[in-house]
């Protein structure tokens, strides 16, 4: 008889191939029936939304949510409905975008921890190139609440950051705040295909800020200060470098419950990733794509880098969407479980299993009976509640009206 060790070594090695490459999701932990199979419904928040690519809350108690339409439009929904006012419009600064396809825009929005007492709130957007030797410039600027409007924001810009672009593509532009007090923000690669910039490529070149996130303190000094614990101060890089290796990571969250910071890391051509990203790894781009050599395409180098706990093939989806960790109430058997999706229209989990492994599964729609809604995914969005959005557009290009935003619920 075999020993039950080894019986539960190859329990969890199964569970292992399982997980990554072009091996189909599975539908059970133990093939008995014990299946991990999720279903759940959609219900419809708001339509007729342009281009939506971000939404967040203000962490203020008014269970506002707040979305971020592509041409440079912030509106509010407000007790279930989407109010005629937006609370900040940008149009003017943001660069004129192509209406078929374009991956510029206002991309990311956060708000300050603090922002009930100081109104401070912070965006990431495009704007046209200062000179002809760049695509776009994106910017990262503060804004503060206007004084006699909770649903009104200050015109007022201080700019923090400015990066310059040589492509349109790989803009990244996700913000968010950790329980530390410092803003993370998530930069593309520079665009083109390949990270084709320079001998490495932007993303491991330490000296250049594309293809990276960055941490910054906002607190302190103006525009802003850098963490003395960020990887890099006083060493050979940028100090502004939290982790590097990205191409471009386009959305990324933090787990309210263990702290963990999730990302969707779009791939090239072939594969999608979810990283857990932590201080001064390096991600592998453009080395490795996922869990495969890149560039040189085999017989690359590994050693130092951080492979994905998650990838999955082209033949699975081809647009990775980071997500959240469900940390709600209304969904138990959602608990502790990363939402995520594909902009191809498919939703997704991982659940953490032995030695910090995760596997993935399909999260059914009830009224689809399968994992794929049939539009575009273009973002993911949590309520005050813990609750999360799915963010969806039918016809694709920034002046699409057709952008709708979904709350998942049981």
């Amino acid at each position: 008889m075999m020993p039950k060790y080894i019986l539960c070594l190859l329990l969890i090695m199964s569970l292992l191939e399982g997980s990554v490459g072009n091996n189909p999701l599975p539908n059970s932990i133990d093939g008995k029936g014990n299946n991990e199979t999720i279903k759940v419904d959609l219900d419809l928040v708001a339509d007729k939304i342009l281009a939506p690519v971000a939404m967040t809350n203000a962490g203020d108690g008014s269970n506002r949510l707040f979305i971020c339409e592509q041409p440079g439009i912030i509106k509010i929904i407000k007790n279930n409905k989407v109010l005629a006012e937006p609370f900040l419009d940008i149009r003017n600064k943001v660069i004129s975008l192509n209406p078929m396809y374009d991956e510029r825009g206002l991309l990311g929005l956060a708000f300050h921890p603090q922002y009930k007492s100081n109104g401070r709130f912070f965006i990431y957007y495009s704007a046209p190139a200062g000179s002809d030797d760049w695509n776009h410039k994106n910017i990262l600027a503060e804004y503060k609440v206007a004084h006699n409007d909770p649903d009104k924001a200050d015109l007022q810009e201080t700019i923090l950051m400015t990066f310059d672009e040589p492509q349109m593509n790989h803009n990244g532009g996700q913000l968010c705040f950790g329980k530390d007090g410092y803003l993370y923000i998530g930069l593309g690669d520079g665009g083109g295909a390949g990270d084709d910039h320079g001998k490495t490529g932007n993303a491991q070149n330490l000296h250049a800020l594309l293809g990276k996130i960055l941490r910054i303190d906002v607190d302190k000094e103006k525009p802003y200060s850098i963490p003395n614990d960020n990887p890099f101060v006083g060493k050979d890089g940028k100090p502004e470098i939290y982790c590097y290796g990205m191409r471009n990571p386009w959305k990324f969250s933090f787990d309210k419950a263990s702290g963990q910071l999730f990302c969707g890391d779009v791939g090239q051509n072939k594969y999608e990733e979810v990283d857990i990203i932590e201080k001064g790894k390096n991600y592998g781009w453009r080395i490795m794509e996922g869990l495969h050599c890149y560039n040189p395409a085999e017989n690359c180098n590994q050693s130092g880098l951080t492979l994905p706990i998650n990838e999955y093939s082209h033949e699975v989806g081809n647009c990775i969407i980071g997500g959240y960790v469900y940390n709600g109430k209304k969904m138990p058997e959602l608990q502790g479980k990363y939402i995520f999706g594909d902009w191809s229209g498919k939703l997704f989990y991982l659940i953490s299993i032995s030695f910090g492994s995760y596997l993935r599964f399909p999260l059914l729609v009830n009224t689809i009976g399968t994992e794929n809604i049939g539009i575009n995914i273009n973002s993911f969005g949590e309520d005050e509640d813990g609750e999360i959005y799915v963010l969806t557009q039918k016809t694709t290009g920034p002046k699409s009206t057709s952008g709708a935003i979904y709350k998942i619920v049981k």
